[in-house]
């Protein structure tokens, strides 16, 4: 019989401190319970928290494994806590609890139980109830909607890993009662604000950069008859602090955005945990449980011939060829692949950035440290300049798709001429942008983008250079450095 201190669950009776209490040291002792947890909040979790007190949707936090959701979500509740939130109103419950394991258990029951535990706290207000991996939970979605629509007195925040496509599934049927927001690995920008939390000052002139670039990506994507970067007030980087930058874009080369990767002690480790983590666990757990799939070895063939070359245009039929492993397997895995967070496409771009050649398209990795993890590559190899001009094409092209409100990212290609990306922001509004990480750029090298420009009559473009000191605009190309370019749009 249910009582306010046991659940029976089918079967036995469990206290519910006893399934709780380890999941919410803050019951106890609330200043103790968040000791290990860091200081350093991600841009986004400011938008997070306004969202889970504001907004009366279901929040949902997904991404790839191990990018930090659960600690993004100790941090609200931290917050919460520190504003004064009483801590017994807050629960937080791990789906992946092995408890739930268990023969005995009845899952609906187990559900019931825990909101009605919920509502018993609650009183006159509310609870504030976070589930992380929810989608362990069968059936997760049809409980959230229940209680949703109830209108109990709980508000929900959820996390689960974008590599489960089942996830993915189950929240098309909450449309309308809840708000995602997508958790990808560190950024270059917050992998550079975290290694240097702990010098306010400079923090805050990152900062600055990056508000310049927030205005512009504003200024292109919402007002898409503003394109004109000519007319865009942007300064240069000042001397005193590119060293910094250089030394921690090296290091985000290779070691990416992982925050757990960071602590581990040497490179051999940190490669083993990438793939065991990225690769491993996503291919030969997620997907093959969510999609049934028979032949993981070949996915991860698949998958492997995609880190190669970041960037190729590449057509499926040849890669079919190539691999000896059918079209339709392929066209089958490649959607499964981008669901997972791994790996996203551009497709190739015509005269509208509607109207699209099917069959070729240029994949880009969430993350380049999967690649070093994978295909072993050592630090050294890290300066050879065609790797580090993949990597550099990959990074933007990373920066550009969080453009919010543009309508595309593709490529344009004719023949041997190619413009790297094509920013569609609205009717007949496109940004050219080309990457040439190098010292010295000549002109020849950029009659491709300039021809594009007169053709499409777009009135600037932008070059990603290598050179500090290759930066401003000329003959209405805007010039700017990696980093920079990184600082104010990644």
């Amino acid at each position: 019989m249910y009582n306010k201190h046991n659940w029976n669950m089918g079967g036995f009776v469990l206290q519910y401190k006893e399934l709780l209490m380890p999941y919410n040291p803050w019951w106890p002792d609330a200043d103790r319970a968040f000791e290990r947890l860091p200081l350093f909040h991600r841009p986004i979790f400011d938008e997070i928290f306004t969202g889970f007190k504001d907004v009366p949707q279901i929040i949902s936090i997904t991404g790839p494994r191990r990018v930090g959701k659960s600690t993004l979500i100790r941090q609200i509740i931290r917050k919460l806590i520190g504003e004064g939130m009483p801590p017994e109103k807050i629960i937080y419950y791990s789906m992946d609890d092995p408890a739930l394991l268990r023969s005995d258990i009845d899952h609906d029951r187990f559900f019931d139980s825990l909101m009605d535990e919920a509502r018993a706290k609650a009183g006159n207000g509310l609870i504030y109830l976070f589930l992380d991996e929810i989608q362990r939970f069968e059936r997760w979605e049809l409980f959230l909607k229940k209680y949703y629509d109830l209108h109990y007195p709980v508000r929900f925040a959820v996390s689960g890993s974008a590599s489960s496509p089942i996830f993915k599934k189950s929240r098309e049927s909450l449309l309308g009662r809840i708000k995602d927001f997508h958790l990808l690995p560190f950024s270059f920008r917050e992998f550079l604000l975290f290694h240097n939390s702990g010098d306010p000052a400079l923090i805050k002139r990152f900062n600055e950069i990056s508000k310049t670039g927030e205005a512009v990506m504003g200024m292109f994507t919402k007002h898409p008859e503003h394109t004109d970067l000519q007319k865009v007030a942007i300064p240069a980087v000042p001397q005193d602090i590119r060293q910094n930058i250089e030394e921690y874009l090296a290091k985000f080369l290779l070691e990416g955005g992982f925050p757990e990767v960071w602590r581990l002690p040497d490179w051999e480790t940190k490669q083993s945990y990438l793939f065991d983590n990225q690769v491993e666990k996503v291919i030969l757990e997620d997907l093959v449980l969510a999609v049934e799939l028979r032949k993981p070895e070949m996915l991860k063939r698949f998958y492997i011939s995609l880190l190669e070359n970041p960037g190729r245009e590449i057509n499926f039929q040849q890669l079919s060829h190539d691999l000896g492993i059918n079209r339709a397997s392929i066209e089958k895995y490649f959607p499964l692949l981008e669901m997972t967070d791994l790996i996203h496409h551009a497709e190739r771009f015509t005269k509208s950035a509607i109207k699209v050649r099917r069959g070729n398209i240029k994949c880009y990795l969430v993350d380049l440290a999967l690649r070093n993890a994978i295909l072993r590559i050592q630090e050294s190899l890290l300066k050879d300049a065609q790797t580090l001009g993949l990597y550099a094409e990959n990074l933007v092209f990373n920066a550009l798709k969080k453009w919010e409100g543009t309508i595309s990212i593709s490529y344009w290609r004719e023949k041997s001429a190619e413009v790297d990306f094509i920013v569609h922001a609205g009717a007949g509004k496109y940004l050219p942008v080309e990457v040439k990480y190098k010292e010295d750029v000549g002109n020849a090298e950029l009659r491709t983008i300039r021809n594009f420009c007169e053709r499409l009559k777009c009135s600037t473009g932008i070059v990603v250079t290598k050179n500090w000191h290759d930066f401003g605009i000329r003959d209405r190309l805007f010039y700017m450095p990696l980093p920079h370019f990184l600082l104010l749009f990644d």
